[in-house]
C-alpha cells in the first residue's frame, strides 16, 4: 500500500513537501508519480519518475515542483515551491509495484489535502 503525508494549509508563495511510502510485499517499484484532483475537476498528472529519473513536468508545475524518490526506502517525494491557490487539490501518490516475479500491480494512495490560500 501507499501512504502519503505532508499536506496542509499554506499561503501563496509558500512551500510544502509531500512524502509517500510504499509498504507490503515489494520486490521492486517501477514508475512512481504524483497526481492531483481539485474539486469539480478531473485527476491530473503532476509528475512522474522512473528508476532512472524524472519525466518532463507539465507546464502548470514546471520550475516550481520537484519529484524525487529513494529506492532503498521505497519512498517518493514532491517538493512544492512558490505555491499558488490553483495548486489547491488532493494529491495522490501512484506506483507500479512488483509484488513478486511476474506480478506487477498499480497502487494509489489515499490522498493528502493541499490548500493554498491567497
Amino acid at each position: 500500500q501507499l501512504v502519503e503525508s505532508g499536506g496542509g494549509l499554506v499561503q501563496a508563495g509558500g512551500s510544502l513537501r509531500l512524502s509517500c511510502t510504499a509498504s507490503g510485499s515489494i520486490l521492486g517499484i517501477n514508475t512512481m508519480g504524483w497526481y492531483r484532483q481539485a474539486p469539480g475537476k478531473q485527476r491530473e498528472l503532476v509528475a512522474t519518475i522512473t528508476r532512472g529519473g524524472s519525466t518532463p513536468y507539465p507546464d502548470s508545475v514546471k520550475g516550481r515542483f520537484t519529484i524525487s524518490r529513494d529506492n532503498a526506502e521505497n519512498a517518493l517525494y514532491l517538493q512544492m515551491n512558490s505555491l499558488k491557490p490553483e495548486d489547491t487539490a488532493v494529491y495522490y501518490c501512484n506506483a507500479d509495484i512488483w509484488e513478486s516475479i511476474g506480478a506487477l500491480r498499480n497502487y494509489w494512495g489515499q490522498g493528502t489535502q493541499v490548500t493554498v490560500s491567497s
